[in-house]
C-alpha cells in the first residue's frame, strides 16, 4: 500500500461498523493498519462483527453502543483512548432510512427519532471525539451523509434533512476545528450494494429507472465507499478540509441519458 494511504499506528471509531458501509470501512482501515472500535445498539451484530474480521487478522473490537445514548457515546471515546492510547479518526455512519415519505406529513416522534440519530447523535459524538483528537496533534471525523442531502426529494423528507445538515456540520467543523489539525469531510453516497437496499436491487422496475440516471449503469460496492472514506481519513486527503464527497456512479451530474 501506498504510504500515503497508510493508517499504521492510528485509532479509528466506526459506528454503525457492524454491516453494510460501515463494515466495509472498517475492514479497509483495519487493512490499512489502523486499530479499530466499531459499534453498533445490537450486541449480536457486534459480536458477529468482531469474530469476522478478527479471523481476517484484524485488529478490531466491538462495543454495544446506542447512539441516541450520551454517555454510551462517551464510553466509546473513552474505550478507544484507553485501549490504544488515543483517539485519531471517527467515522460518523450510524443512522436510520426514513419511513415517512415526504416532509410535511412525519409523525413527530418519528420526525424526531430521524433526527435523533441522524443527526443530533453525530453532533454530539464530535463534540466527545474533537478533545481526544485534539490531544493527538489532528485528525479527520468522517460524517456519513447521502446524495438525497444534495437533492430535491419526494419521498425521503426527514431523511435527507438530515443528511444535508451533516454536510454542513462537516463545513462548520471544518472552520472551528482546522486550527487544531483536525479536519471534517462528510461522503455522500447514492445507489450501493448494501444488505438494506436489497429490495431496490430486487424491484426490476425501480432498478431500470435508477440505472437510466446513473451514468456508470450499475449500482456502487460498499468497497467503494470504503475507499474515498480511506482517503478522507489518510495522508492522502490531508488537505481536504469542509467538503462533501459524492460517490455516485455520476448520478447528481446526469440529465438522465
Amino acid at each position: 500500500m501506498h504510504p500515503l494511504f497508510q493508517l499504521q499506528g492510528k485509532v479509528a471509531i466506526v459506528t454503525g461498523g457492524t454491516r453494510g458501509l460501515g463494515l466495509a470501512i472498517a475492514r479497509c482501515y483495519a487493512q490499512a493498519g489502523a486499530q479499530l472500535l466499531i459499534s453498533s445498539e445490537n450486541a449480536a451484530d457486534c459480536a458477529r462483527a468482531e469474530a469476522l474480521l478478527q479471523n481476517e487478522g484484524l485488529s478490531v473490537q466491538a462495543q454495544v453502543c446506542d447512539v441516541r445514548d450520551d454517555a454510551a457515546q462517551a464510553r466509546l471515546v473513552q474505550t478507544a483512548v484507553a485501549r490504544w492510547g488515543g483517539l485519531d479518526i471517527v467515522v460518523a455512519n450510524a443512522g436510520v432510512g426514513d419511513p415517512m415519505r415526504g416532509s410535511l406529513g412525519a409523525e413527530p416522534e418519528a420526525y424526531r427519532q430521524v433526527m435523533a440519530i441522524n443527526l443530533d447523535s453525530i453532533v454530539r459524538l464530535c463534540a466527545l471525539a474533537a478533545p481526544a483528537l485534539k490531544a493527538r496533534g489532528g485528525g479527520s471525523l468522517v460524517l456519513m451523509s447521502s446524495l438525497s442531502a444534495l437533492r430535491g426529494n419526494r419521498a425521503l423528507g426527514p431523511y435527507a434533512l438530515a443528511k444535508a445538515a451533516l454536510s454542513q456540520l462537516a463545513r462548520n467543523l471544518a472552520v472551528e476545528l482546522g486550527p487544531d489539525n483536525i479536519r471534517t469531510n462528510a461522503i455522500a453516497p447514492g445507489f450501493i450494494r448494501t444488505e438494506l437496499a436489497a429490495p431496490l436491487l430486487a424491484d426490476a422496475a425501480f432498478m431500470a429507472r435508477r440505472l437510466q440516471m446513473t451514468p456508470l449503469r450499475r449500482p456502487g460496492e460498499p468497497d467503494e465507499v470504503a475507499g474515498p472514506a480511506l482517503l478522507l481519513a489518510s495522508a492522502a486527503g490531508a488537505f481536504i478540509n469542509g467538503q462533501t464527497l459524492v460517490v455516485d456512479g455520476g448520478t447528481l451530474i446526469t440529465d438522465g441519458s
